[in-house]
């Protein structure tokens, strides 16, 4: 795997946190993960007056890498519209920081009850080429794979029907 898609590697860690923490009911707050050059990982959860608020501080912190990490990805609870109508969903917005930002934006949807976790969607790619999605989806998926706990829940409930 090479550096470059190391950004959607760490969106697949931190948006399987996300479906872990929200597999118990309840909506996520907002988190932002974050990996140093050195692969040392961090965890910030945006505790705010509303998830709106933790949502905008997140944003502000990809936009602007107050810490210098190397990448970083906040997860979102929200809504998404799908042919078959408007659904939960985890948003994991991720950047690789550099000379030229890559960014990655996925959807994960999920339904509360009975919990289920459906396939990721790719929301938005900046900075790497249409072809090279493939890469970004199994970089994504070597993300969720490495998050142990997580991906057990992930796996126990996939639905693949959306």
């Amino acid at each position: 795997m090479t550096v470059m898609y190391d950004f959607a590697r760490l969106a697949g860690f931190f948006a399987a946190h996300g479906v872990w923490s929200v597999s118990d009911g309840g909506p996520l707050t907002p988190l932002l993960g974050y990996e140093d050059a050195d692969g040392q990982r961090g965890l910030t959860r945006l505790v705010a007056d509303d998830l709106a608020e933790g949502a905008r501080i997140g944003r502000e912190m990809l936009e602007n890498n107050p810490e210098g990490w190397a990448r970083a990805v906040l997860v979102l609870d929200a809504y998404i519209h799908l042919e078959s109508g408007k659904v939960d969903a985890l948003i994991a917005e991720a950047v690789e920081f550099g000379p030229v930002p890559k960014r990655l934006m996925i959807a994960v949807p999920y339904r509360p009850e009975p919990f289920a976790v459906h396939r990721p969607k790719f929301l938005e790619i900046d900075g790497v080429s249409e072809a090279e999605t493939g890469n970004l989806a199994d970089a994504f998926f070597n993300g969720v794979e490495a998050h142990s706990e997580a991906s057990a829940v992930w796996s126990a409930h996939l639905d693949e029907s959306i």
